[in-house]
Parts: structure tokens; sequence; C-alpha cells
């Protein structure tokens, strides 16, 4: 790998963003990289967007991304992966959950969620290589939808340059003991889903 790479993870409060990055900065760790994260929680405890950006490559100064230089996002939530576009290019790899957690102004009735067209015609108007991914189904087959972030990591670890090993040996030190198994089998599931 030349130069530094970097991955934006977007979503909602409560769906596991912050372990996924945590994973993710581990085994670029494991692969002997610098690592820089960073989060934005903004209402996270209230389902409010969530963001975390993870770089690593030889030297590494920033944690932020610039618009446009996601070599991958990952969205948790669909509505929250087309905000996230911003920080794509039209090269970047795309996966996104096809789940939808309408925000609190949907809900509340002050705005409307776009259809599940409209999202897929601006994710597909705007990137080359997106993937449309049923983390939520993974997880409940795997027999715990809190996994739908591991099913996501697993999705996209197709496209980085670590090895599943590195994967399940960071979930095996960041997971707690009795969830170890069951993330590794959503990762795996979720690996499964973009391997082609």
């Amino acid at each position: 790998m030349e130069g530094i790479f970097n991955i934006v993870i977007v979503g909602v409060g409560g769906q596991g963003i912050i372990l996924a990055s945590s994973i993710l900065a581990e085994v670029a760790l494991y692969g002997g990289y610098d690592v820089k994260t960073n989060e934005v929680h903004g209402m996270a405890q209230r389902g409010g967007s969530v963001i975390s950006q993870i770089r690593f490559g030889e030297k590494v100064y920033s944690p932020l991304v610039k618009s446009g230089d996601a070599d991958i996002l990952i969205g948790l939530e669909k509505l929250e992966a087309v905000r996230g576009l911003k920080y794509c290019s039209r090269y970047s790899k795309v996966v996104v959950n096809n789940r939808k957690i309408p925000p609190i102004t949907v809900s509340s009735g002050d705005s409307k969620y776009p259809d599940d067209k409209e999202i897929e015609r601006i994710i597909k108007d705007n990137i080359e290589n997106y993937f449309f991914i049923l983390a939520e189904k993974v997880a409940l087959e795997v027999g715990n939808i809190r996994t739908e972030n591991v099913v996501m990591l697993g999705a996209s670890s197709n496209f980085l340059p670590f090895s599943s090993e590195d994967f399940e040996k960071a979930i095996k030190k960041l997971v707690k003991k009795e969830y170890i198994d069951v993330n590794i089998e959503a990762f795996n599931r979720g690996r499964e889903l973009t391997s082609n």
C-alpha cells in the first residue's frame, strides 16, 4: 500500500460505529501502520448522526478525511450514507447497509425520508463502486442484531490490505468475551457478501 488510506464510517447513534472504528484502527496497527482516528458523535444517544474517520499509512499527521479523499465509505444507515458521499470521489468504494432508521426530524413530521429508489439513484449517479448490504438480515441470522456493524466491516474488509485473521484478532481483543464468536461469524458472513 502506498500513501495514506482513508475510511469514513457513518450511521446513527447506537449502531456500533465507534466499535467498528476501533476494530479497523487495531487491524491497521497490526499491519504496522501509523493510525489516526476521529469521531463526531453529534446527538448519538438520541439516534443522531455519528461519523468516524480512520486514516492509516506510513506516517499520518491528521485524523481528518478531506472532502473527496475517502477510499472507502461504510454507511450503516442509508440516508447517512448519502450524506457521507461528500467524503467520496467517483472512485471510492461505498458499502451501504440497506437499512432505514428515520431521524428525529422525520419521526416528528418536520421532514420526509427519501424513498429507497431516490437514495439508490443518488449513490449510483455519484459512485462507480457501490455495494448494498443486507446487514440487518445477516445479523439476525447469526443471532444478534447488534452485529450489523461487524457484518459491514466484513463486507468492507475485501477492499482493505488486511487478512481476516487480523480482523478476528482485533475482534477478540475489543469485543466482550461472550460476544466474540457471534461477531466473528458476523464478520465472516459479511466478508462473503463482497468476495466475488
